[in-house]
């Protein structure tokens, strides 16, 4: 009881000594930071707020006044974001953006922010996924959903109970767009249909694309079905992470032999859907492409997001998304990638 008193009886004088410790420690306090503002200058700017294990793209922005005099580097300085390329309407798409990966900056950008649909631009999610998360020499089995797509619909003519790879899948994915080997992926990888579809949303989340919502693995329309350029760039940026995804970006066609559902053996060969692969189109000289991933629907017009290189060796990702048609979609990219071209005369 006695100890008991002695804490809740505390003299006048013993309370006086706290405060004034108290206010000592607020003026020194507030002195010690206008002697650091006096001495570095202040402005007003973002500093990101994130964690040291989360991804490059995955942190939110915080209004807050700090010394941006070049004593630190901010986290965000070296990301491309929007609004700090050129405003730029190129041909007549629903958006289209060049972003510098070397350099970290937005070069060029119009209505980046914007929902629209990716149709099979789709895809570059689906195969991160199976990248991040799958074994290549996984054997997969087609189930009776790959039968339930429209009949328009791209595919390599998968049938319930054929049996490929997870990499054959990856290839026919990339490099033909094939829709039936998108669901044997995501069915793979998900352990069911629906399962994928919340990773993907996960993925997208986490990778700082707040604006984008799949509900299946490989565009095919569907009203809520929606990103936008910079999201999808977001997207895009993260796969190139992996050695993998650049590998099936860049081939012209893919080969391969797999067995159906009685066992007998299937030899099926595609060509890219990219034009500059195929060499229907070629980019401005100077410029490489390295390889990306195509999109079509009605409903979401052509589309197309490719990384390819300056003379310099340096990178860039140049998105178009929503052009009338394909020839459209072409022109409106070498404009992109000429842009690309004086862009990196200028930074050299």
């Amino acid at each position: 009881m006695s100890n008991n008193s002695t804490h809740k009886h505390i003299s006048c004088s013993e309370n006086g000594k706290k405060a004034l410790s108290l206010s000592r420690k607020i003026l020194c306090a507030v002195l010690s930071l206008l002697m650091v503002f006096s001495m570095t200058g202040c402005s007003r700017g973002y500093i990101s707020s994130y964690s040291d294990n989360a991804g490059r793209s995955s942190f939110s922005l915080t209004a807050v006044s700090a010394d941006f005099s070049g004593k630190a580097r901010l986290f965000a300085q070296d990301m491309c974001v929007p609004g700090e390329g050129i405003s730029l309407s190129i041909g007549k798409n629903n958006a289209s953006a060049l972003f510098d990966l070397d350099g970290g900056m937005t070069v060029v950008e119009n209505n980046i922010t914007e929902k629209i649909y990716p149709a099979s631009t789709t895809k570059i999610m689906t195969a991160l996924l199976a990248i991040k998360y799958g074994k290549m020499d996984t054997m997969l089995k087609a189930s009776s959903t790959v039968a339930n797509l429209e009949w328009e619909a791209q595919r390599i003519g998968i049938e319930p109970g054929d049996k490929m790879t997870l990499d054959q899948a990856l290839h026919y994915l990339m490099v033909y767009s094939a829709n039936d080997a998108a669901i044997m992926i995501a069915e793979h990888i998900g352990g069911t249909y629906e399962k994928f579809i919340e990773m993907m949303n996960k993925e997208a989340a986490y990778l700082g694309a707040t604006s984008t919502h799949f509900v299946n693995p490989h565009g095919l329309h569907r009203d809520n079905h929606y990103t936008t350029a910079y999201d999808l760039f977001l997207i895009f940026q993260e796969c190139l992470k992996y050695d993998k995804f650049r590998e099936l970006i860049r081939l012209d066609s893919y080969s391969t032999v797999f067995h159906d559902k009685d066992g007998n053996m299937r030899a099926i060969e595609v060509p890219s859907t990219d034009n500059y692969l195929v060499g229907v189109t070629k980019a401005p000289n100077t410029i490489r492409v390295i390889g990306g991933k195509t999109g079509t629907t009605d409903q979401a017009g052509s589309c197309l997001i490719i990384l390819s290189e300056s003379s310099s060796g340096r990178e860039f990702v140049s998105v178009v998304l929503g052009a009338p048609d394909s020839p459209s979609l072409y022109v409106s990219m070498n404009q992109l990638l000429r842009k690309e071209r004086q862009y990196s005369k200028e930074a050299e």
